[in-house]
């Protein structure tokens, strides 16, 4: 984003044009974000209106000066201001009228319950809608406020159905990743761009300016999960990381040095491995390890709830998999790789081997196919388990995918252990797929798909 502005705005100097107004944006809410917002933008080069109940907040922006604390803010409201782009208003109607692009940044704070309050964000879409059809020319509206996935369909819905229909609105989420105390810096150089489309399509070409060139581009409700979804993930670093602290201070160790050290491995700890929904986690190490370790807490009287909790969440996660097949209907049950993860023979504390052993029990009729898997091949601790959770495996397990498939029946795809087109020549119509591994061509085939924990389309 900040590398499409700066090249725009090289050529308006060269142009010799630099203090006209790029864009005529309205900020509707003048609190953290949207101060910040309405500031790095005038110092764009683009003409702001921040719009707000709270008369002082108001009064601050027009004077150029910030209402709150956030290195860099006082430098770039006195640019906007020099340049005459920052204007203060409590006049909807009068700040949509004269501006191109609405931008929404009001909170939400938690209700009593805990629960997301989206009453300001109620009332300002109520109020732009009726500006938006006063004023009668097409218009731009940018939500930033956080909210739950769903929310911007239902406002759209609720007060612009009719103005989007008759093309007088453009709707955009455009969630905000700014920290407090580096805010500035963040809007400049953003870890991360992402608009939501009412279709997932690119936006116009009009709004570059202010979205960039490098932008995810998604649907409404994606783009307001991804915003929770980093909100948790970081959450999640630090209560991890103040766990591994807690118990290595009762044992004497230094933490910091540990994570430190961890964070070294970009490869695998901080990097995307790992990442990404689909099988629960099994093998010889993570469950045997994570046992291990909530087991050293406990013994030492430090409490661990995030590190404690890894195993009764994979085990939620197997379950959701066994309803996924209990609603399908289906009786007959095919899984498509047995072990724990692509490219090995492993079956220590593989999730399929659990859900092959509940399945059987429940009456499913199932049958497993494993290209890598030779039974008579098995040694040590997998010949050991097999021996004494899964002895009736050599009937369950067919030689060839043919058999496997069978004329019916749920296919579990734990593994791409298959050719695709193979695959596609010997499902029928009484098949359904269940894609445990993120596989997402399995669409293609002429059967139900259904994804383990994601919807496609």
């Amino acid at each position: 984003m900040v590398i499409a502005l700066n090249v725009l705005l090289k050529n308006w100097v060269k142009k010799g044009i630099r203090d006209e107004a790029l864009m005529r944006i309205s900020i509707f809410g003048l609190g953290y974000v949207g101060a910040v917002t309405g500031a790095c933008l005038a110092s764009h080069g683009h003409s702001v209106i921040g719009v707000d109940i709270n008369p002082q907040k108001v009064e601050d922006f027009s004077a150029g000066r910030p209402s709150i604390i956030e290195p860099g803010m006082d430098e770039l409201l006195t640019v906007g201001k020099d340049k005459g782009l920052l204007k203060g208003s409590m006049d909807c109607c009068q700040a949509v009228k004269e501006s191109d692009v609405s931008i929404v940044c009001v909170g939400t704070p938690s209700s009593a319950s805990g629960a997301l309050d989206l009453s300001y964000v109620e009332q300002v879409s109520k109020e732009l809608a009726e500006a938006i059809e006063k004023k009668g020319s097409k218009h731009y509206l940018i939500l930033r406020s956080t909210m739950l996935p769903g929310s911007t369909e239902s406002f759209a819905k609720k007060y612009f159905e009719d103005l989007l229909q008759s093309g007088l609105v453009e709707i955009f989420y455009y969630p905000e990743f700014l920290r407090e105390g580096t805010a500035v810096k963040d809007f400049e150089k953003p870890a991360l761009v992402v608009v939501g489309t009412i279709d997932g399509l690119p936006p116009s070409p009009e709004m570059e300016p202010i979205f960039g060139l490098q932008v995810e581009v998604v649907r409404w409700c994606t783009a307001e999960f991804i915003k929770y979804g980093c909100n948790a993930f970081h959450a999640l670093k630090i209560a991890f990381a103040n766990e591994i602290g807690r118990l290595g201070k009762e044992l004497g160790l230094d933490a910091l040095s540990v994570m430190r050290i961890l964070c070294r491995d970009t490869k695998l700890n901080i990097s995307s491995a790992y990442l990404r929904p689909g099988n629960p986690f099994g093998g010889s190490c993570l469950p045997k390890d994570v046992r291990a370790l909530t087991d050293c807490a406990r013994r030492n009287g430090v409490s661990m709830p995030v590190i404690e909790n890894l195993i009764h969440s994979n085990q939620q996660h197997l379950s959701l998999m066994l309803k996924l097949v209990e609603s399908s209907g289906c009786r007959e049950v095919v899984i498509l790789g047995l072990s724990f993860k692509s490219n090995t023979d492993d079956l220590r504390e593989s999730p399929m081997v659990e859900v092959a052993q509940l399945l059987l029990g429940r009456g499913y009729q199932v049958r497993i196919y494993d290209p890598l898997l030779n039974l008579s091949a098995l040694l040590g601790s997998n010949k050991r388990l097999i021996d004494i959770r899964m002895p009736h495996l050599a009937s369950l397990l067919k030689e060839t995918l043919s058999e496997a498939v069978g004329e019916r029946g749920m296919i579990i795809v734990s593994q791409a252990c298959v050719p695709l087109e193979e695959l596609k020549e010997l499902v029928k119509d009484e098949h359904q797929i269940l894609d445990v591994n993120g596989w997402t061509e399995l669409q293609v085939l002429p059967v139900p798909y259904h994804g383990f924990c994601w919807e496609l389309g």
